[in-house]
């Protein structure tokens, strides 16, 4: 069981790890080339940017799971008929978001909070970066689909080949080139682009089960893997709701310096997030599998490795942080107060993912085993109920500090929350008995 949970896991957290890396990358170039205000302005369109990925992961993780599932039960052919199907549908979603994404750009950056100094440099970003959403979207998706149809390398593969390439064309759009803050959005895009031909082989050749074809869009179905990947982009949403809100509290306890340091923070936390995520976007095929073979043992012996795995990861970020974060912020700017501030709230938010990466497990494996109720409710709980009461309540009683404390209040809360409310075991158990139920009913 450890040797797949590696096979799959290891493929996917790395991959997640360079994706993330030149995330960070493109922030050092931004800051560097561009200066502190495009840094805060990356921050501003990084709600939407986030919400983006997530509508991927729904697509990924709710598709994936019933592609799986089916695998598990040996039926092939309507497993590849869920993949066609969604694929179709990401490809009408995608051409839509880059239409709005583009042409309503102005509105976009002004609901997301941007002052008027930082509204054009965010405008600038938002437009180019729009420009690439149906690469951006279908990258993630395939590269998951990749995993589901048995090739975990093959994703993590084209997922660092476009990272590399991202990297590289920061550096030549930005300092060469002098394309300023549209430069990094133009190298993301053809980042993705290069990830999405390294996959497209795959499907195009039918290298493994899963092939491109044309099908009709089954609105049962699309509400199916809705239901159960909604919450992976309930996640990501509410991630996004979680930096709009810090930057609300933070123009209003400190002002724009803190918004930058802000942006760093997010830069350096983005990746152990999307590591963790990556541990439970990798073994999400093993447990949908193990779903559909009714496998209760190899279903919960997955999510107590994973747990273990995420606790281990976020022990070595804490270490990092604190043996070597001021070095690493004195990467992204050259202002000693923002790194200041920046610094002392590494320290303190790099605890919260001892929480982040259990909440995130249970999530996943709550939509592998098709109840997704549970997971929606961690999304509600973190995002929409604990953290505007802590930044309220901390940030007025201590400030700045109080501001950095609520995500590991309000994680913690979420997580004592779904503990009391349902139990990974029982909740096992009672789906199985429900789809033999249903399975003996056909």
């Amino acid at each position: 069981m450890t040797k797949r949970f590696l096979k799959y896991a290891i493929p996917s957290a790395l991959a997640m790890f360079i994706s993330s890396l030149y995330t960070v990358v493109d922030g050092i170039f931004v800051g560097q080339g561009v200066g502190d205000s495009a840094l805060a302005a990356v921050n501003i369109v990084l709600p939407f940017t986030v919400m983006l990925f997530g509508l991927a992961s729904m697509f990924a993780i709710g598709g994936g799971a019933l592609v799986s599932k089916n695998f598990g039960a040996n039926n092939t052919e309507r497993a590849v008929n869920i993949f066609r199907q969604v694929f179709k549908f990401l490809l009408i979603i995608s051409v839509v978001i880059s239409v709005i994404g583009v042409i309503f750009t102005e509105p976009i950056v002004k609901l997301l909070g941007a002052t008027e100094r930082l509204q054009g440099l965010s405008v600038e970003y938002l437009r180019f970066y729009a420009l690439f959403c149906i690469p951006n979207l279908t990258g993630i998706v395939l590269s998951s689909f990749v995993r589901n149809d048995g090739r975990p390398k093959l994703a993590m593969v084209s997922t660092i080949s476009g990272a590399i390439t991202n990297v590289i064309l920061d550096y030549i759009f930005i300092f060469q080139l002098g394309f300023g803050i549209k430069g990094a959005a133009i190298a993301t895009g053809l980042g993705q682009i290069v990830t999405v031909c390294m996959l497209f082989p795959h499907f195009l050749k039918g290298e493994g089960q899963l092939t491109f074809g044309n099908v009709k869009i089954s609105k049962g179905l699309i509400k199916e893997f809705s239901l159960i990947g909604f919450p992976s982009f309930f996640a990501q949403a509410s991630y996004s709701i979680i930096v709009l809100l810090h930057n609300i509290a933070l123009a209003k306890y400190v002002g724009e310096v803190g918004i930058s340091a802000y942006s760093i923070i997010n830069y350096l936390t983005t990746n152990i997030y999307m590591v963790l995520y990556g541990i439970t976007l990798g073994v999400q095929p093993l447990l949908s599998y193990s779903y559909g073979r009714k496998d209760v043992e190899k279903l919960i012996g997955f999510f107590k490795i994973t747990c273990v795995a995420s606790i281990l990861i976020s022990g070595f970020f804490v270490i990092t942080s604190f043996s070597f974060g001021q070095k690493i912020i004195g990467i992204f700017t050259r202002d000693p107060y923002i790194a200041q501030l920046a610094y002392k709230a590494l320290r303190i938010a790099s605890f919260s993912y001892f929480v982040v990466g259990i909440n995130l497990n249970t999530l996943v494996y709550y939509q592998a085993i098709e109840k997704p109720k549970y997971a929606n409710i961690s999304c509600v709980c973190r995002s929409v109920i604990f953290l505007p009461i802590c930044l309220t309540l901390f940030g007025g009683m201590f400030g700045i500090n109080g501001i950095w404390i609520s995500a590991i209040v309000s994680e913690s809360l979420t997580f004592i929350t779904i503990k009391l409310i349902a139990n990974i075991k029982t909740s096992t158990q009672a789906v199985l008995t429900e789809l033999n139920v249903e399975l003996k009913g056909k």
